[in-house]
């Protein structure tokens, strides 16, 4: 018996066809059951855990805070003496 299936499209960048290409072929996997899975996974998750443990894979931030970040990251503070002692090696 066969199973029946539905196609949908979805619009998505180079670099994630890239990754998806990629991945489906170095694990020996057929597309369209990585994305099913994947869907499948996602869509779990949205139902099973709290709203505020899914952690986006894009944060979508103003111009200004963008900006602010940018200049936070070129001239980051100085590490704490504890920070330097978690990474001490010993």
């Amino acid at each position: 018996m066969a199973t029946e299936r539905t196609q949908i499209s979805a619009n998505i960048s180079p670099e994630t066809k890239a990754r998806l290409e990629h991945f489906a072929r170095s694990h020996g996997l057929k597309k369209g059951y990585l994305i099913e899975s994947a869907l499948l996974h996602h869509l779990q998750a949205l139902s099973e855990l709290p709203g505020d443990i899914i952690i986006p894979p894009r944060l979508v931030v103003s111009k200004p805070s963008g900006e602010r970040i940018l200049e936070r990251l070129s001239q980051p503070d100085q590490p704490t003496e504890a920070m330097q002692d978690l990474f001490k090696d010993d």
